[in-house]
Order: structure tokens, then sequence, then C-alpha cells
């Protein structure tokens, strides 16, 4: 690397176009050099993304820059016109962002959007402008790249949607590729696969590369450097290793420290303990994609799928997307019906409960969703949201249904919240609202399905510590469904391990962690980034 940066940021302020707030960030400075790699880490609102998106000049409405120099090789963009940062953009300066499904643009082909680039910054044929797009999507490990170059996003997953994604804009050569929060909506393997290609590719190419993320297990495997930003504050920098092995600002030893960890003090739950919930050689099936002149074929999710979870206990059930977990989750909830098998609750089939049978075991098994704002009325107070659970709970009265929501709130860390909407609520306390009304209701079983994976470490800290404190007080057992092993080897007494519809491995979160006997396991071990990250952090 040379001694000039390719990147230079002084004492940059961006303010809100409100007078009188304070600034959502005070006095960044820092440098990035031609090919490294760096990453800019904080909590939500700590103005990553605002720092990064002021360098190409794509700061939001609402929002401005006060202060500070931006200079990109030698050049500074504070000074130019929109028709000079639209030169830099693309060119020069490459972005990745979160959800590829909202940068792709659904109504175009995917070749569209990939020559459009091109055709602004590169006077190249229509020939050429196609061969190298379909070059590129090999080179992203794109199955069958001339049909995708006449596909829709829609017809991708997120992992192939964020390999195209980062496919046009690489093949523009950027000197800088800024990734914001990359994989935060991607399974584990993916969000490997998809890291592994960005530093391959960049490393190829000399490209520099700004990580943002909340995700320190990312930082320390692909970074050489970290930035740490609180409330729009550097607080600290350095080497990646020296950073998070040593931090110096508490602020940063917090974030190290709301890694999962073992929990160690968890007493197992005894082998003899009663079988709550028995799945039995259960299949799901959904119906595949009609021909013209034929019905669609049924595709099997779920195949032959035995699982049991004890009273009390905490059952962690992994895989990569499309491995079935979510089917499974609710097929053990009766949300989804049964091609063949069966699923008993106390012994008790589901598809034989009828009437008051069913209206109990619905009060007595309860689900908590991935994304709560999504799953909670906006137009219901929390309280409401809360009580609806509370609805057929015999010898409950509306004076007792309250007693028993602020009770609830007050258990979860959100006394006197119930009079908010969920607009007003921010995501760790919406799922805390989500699991409230999971437990209002005095469930002995509750199924979450991915309930921390959109949540910073803190949060994400603050939430599990949360629900393994209810669990213990009030001795529900769970299904818990999640892509992060570091969260399940703190949270679980046993893993299952799903691949394809079908359980490859399970056993006591100890014994699988240590020595996981099926390939899959290990892969999946191997791509989990906070577990190497939790090494770095003890050494």
């Amino acid at each position: 690397m040379s001694g000039v940066p390719l990147l230079e940021i002084e004492n940059l302020r961006i303010e809100a176009d409100q007078p009188g707030r304070p600034p959502l960030l005070a006095g960044l400075s820092f440098t990035l050099a031609a090919g490294e790699r760096m990453a800019i880490v904080g909590e939500s609102g700590s103005g990553k993304t605002m720092a990064t998106r002021a360098i190409p000049g794509l700061l939001a409405m609402g929002v401005h820059r006060a202060a500070g120099a931006i200079r990109f090789d030698g050049c500074d963009l504070a000074g130019l016109d929109e028709a000079g940062l639209r030169a830099v953009r693309g060119a020069g300066i490459g972005l990745v962002f979160q959800e590829p499904m909202t940068s792709l643009n659904p109504a175009l082909t995917i070749g569209r959007q990939l020559a459009e680039g091109l055709r602004l910054h590169c006077d190249l044929s229509d020939v050429e402008i196609r061969a190298r797009s379909i070059a590129m999507l090999e080179r992203v490990h794109i199955r069958d790249p001339e049909g995708c170059l006449n596909r829709h996003p829609h017809e991708f997953s997120g992992g192939m949607r964020q390999r195209i994604m980062l496919a046009s804009v690489l093949l523009l050569k950027p000197r800088l590729l800024i990734a914001d929060e990359p994989t935060t909506a991607l399974d584990t393997l993916s969000q490997r696969e998809v890291l592994d290609l960005m530093v391959e590719l960049t490393a190829e190419t000399g490209t520099a590369l700004l990580l943002i993320t909340h995700d320190l297990g990312l930082v320390a495997k692909y970074t050489e450097r970290v930035l740490v930003l609180e409330k729009g504050v550097l607080v600290e920098q350095g080497v990646t290793r020296e950073v998070l092995s040593a931090p110096k600002h508490p602020y940063t030893a917090k974030l190290v420290g709301s890694l999962p960890r073992r929990d160690e003090s968890r007493v197992p739950v005894a082998a003899d303990a009663p079988v709550l919930l028995a799945i039995e050689d259960a299949c799901v099936e959904f119906v595949g994609k009609p021909g013209i002149l034929r019905a669609g074929k049924p595709v099997r999710v779920l195949d032959g799928v035995d699982l049991h979870v004890r009273e009390g206990e905490i059952v962690a059930l992994v895989g990569a997307s499309g491995s079935g977990k979510t089917t499974l989750g609710r097929a053990a909830l009766g949300l989804k019906p049964l091609a063949s098998g069966a699923i008993r609750f106390e012994g008790i089939a589901l598809h034989e409960m009828r009437g008051a049978e069913r209206t109990a075991f619905r009060r007595a098994a309860q689900l908590v969703f991935q994304d709560p704002f999504s799953s909670l009325d906006p137009r219901l107070r929390i309280g409401e949201i809360v009580g609806a659970s509370l609805r057929h709970v015999p010898g409950l009265d509306r004076a007792g249904r309250r007693e028993r929501v602020l009770a609830t709130l007050a258990d979860v860390g959100l006394e006197g919240f119930e009079d908010r909407l969920p607009h007003q609520m921010s995501g760790g306390q919406r799922q805390r609202i989500a699991i409230a009304r999971a437990i209002a209701s005095q469930p002995r079983l509750v199924v979450a399905d991915e309930p921390v994976s959109a949540l910073d470490l803190t949060i994400q800290l603050q939430v599990l510590t949360l629900f393994q404190k209810l669990q213990a007080e009030r001795g529900f057992a769970c299904l818990f469904i999640t892509h992060d092993l570091a969260v399940v080897e703190q949270i679980a007494d046993r893993v299952v391990v799903l691949e394809a519809g079908r359980i490859v491995e399970e056993g006591p979160t100890g014994t699988v962690f240590e020595a996981p006997a099926h390939d899959y396991t290990r892969r999946l071990l191997a791509a989990t980034p906070g577990l190497a990250l939790a090494e770095i952090a003890s050494s």
C-alpha cells in the first residue's frame, strides 16, 4: 500500500436540518489506503451508515454535511456538483447495500441492470457488455449466467441476489467498495460465501473495502482495521485483532462483552423428563410451479423428521435458509399441514384436536416471530397487543387481563409502555413486546423463530438474557429456531441440525459443538464468525 490514502475523511460533521438537535456525526476523521480492508462498527444509531453515505453524496433528505472534507483519490468530493458525483459513483466508488431486493429493480431483468453501469461509464458495444456481464456472473458463481440475464430479482434467493448485486458493482472495477451490512439478512453459510467472494474479488482488483456492520465476528474475520462509533463519535480505532482482544474504550468493551457465550450454570433437563412436543416421521409438501398443461408437482420440504422437546427444555433447531426450519416450527404449532406423520402435544395428535381441546392448545403453545414490526399491528397500542393473547384465558375478566398485561410488560422491562404504539419503540423493545405477547398466556411451549437475528449484538444479548430469565422462571419449553450457532451455544440444552428437510445430527449442545459428527454441522460451525471472535476476545 502506498503512503497516500485512497480515501481521507477529515472532521466530518453531519447534522439534521432541524436547528438545535445534536449532531448525528461529530468530527469523524480517518484514512483508508488502496487495497485496505476496514470496518466501521457500532450499534444502530451510531452513525455508521450516515458516514458512508456521505462519501458518495447520498445523504437522505433531512440531514446535511455541516463541516469536514471528503477526499477520494486526491479529489475533494464535497466540492463536486451532482454531475461530478455521478461520474465517481459506480466507476470510482461502488456500494453494496444490506437488502439486495430493495437495491435491485424488481421490474427489470438482471441483464438490463448489469448493463446500466457499463453503458453509463464505459464505451462498450452491446456484445461486449453482454460478454462482461456473463463473465462476472460466472465469477460470482451464478448457475446458468446466460439464463440469469433474462430473469428478474424475485426469481433468486437472498444469497444469490446479493451475489448479483456484488457482480453489478464490481463490473465497473471501482477503487473503493462500500458494503453496508451486506449479509445481515443471510444465513451463516450464504453470509460466508458472499463475504469470501467479496474479499477475493476486491483483492484481485486491488479494491479497498469499507465494511459497515454491527457483527464483530465478521470484522474479526474479514478486516485489517476497525473504527468504533458510538452515537456519532469515533471512540476507538486500530488494528482489528488488537482492538477486539484488548479494547481500550468502555463502549468497545461492551460490544465485545455482548458476544454469546455458553451458559455453564444452566442445569440440563433430565433425560427422563416428560415429552411435551413429539414430532413423528413428519413430512411437509408444497405444490410446485405448474406448467402450461400440467398441475404443479408436490415439493417435499420436510422428509421424515423425528424430534421431541421435553418439559422445560430449550432445543435449538439450526440450518441454512431453505433447510425447513421455519416450516417445521410452524408445523409444530399446527400452522402447516403434514403430508404424513404426526405431531403430538402431551401425547395428543394435533390433527385430532377439536373445539375446547384445540383452543387450550393454542393458549399453551405460542410463537415469537423473527421480525416483530411486521407481526405487531401498527394501529394497536402495546397493552392491546399483549392483551389480545389473553382473550380466551378462562377466569380472566377485563381487570384481570389488564393486571396480567401490566405484570408481563414489567417482566420484560417495559413497565409503563402499555399506551405506546409499535413505531414508537426500538427494534429491541419491539422484540420484547413480541416475547411478552407470547408468554402472557403462560404457555408451556414457545416456538421462537430467529428472534434475535436482526438485532445489534448488545440488544441481542439483552433479549437472549431476558428470554433465558423468563424461561427459567416460568419453565416453558422452547423450540428455538436460528442459523446463528453462537446464539445456540448460549441458550440451548440440545441442538438439532436440519439440512434440506432432514435431521442430520442432534445431541447436547456441548457435544455437538466440541465434536460435530456430520460434515454439514462442521460447515455451519466453521461459517459462524462469532465463535472465532469469542476465541480472539478471550485470548
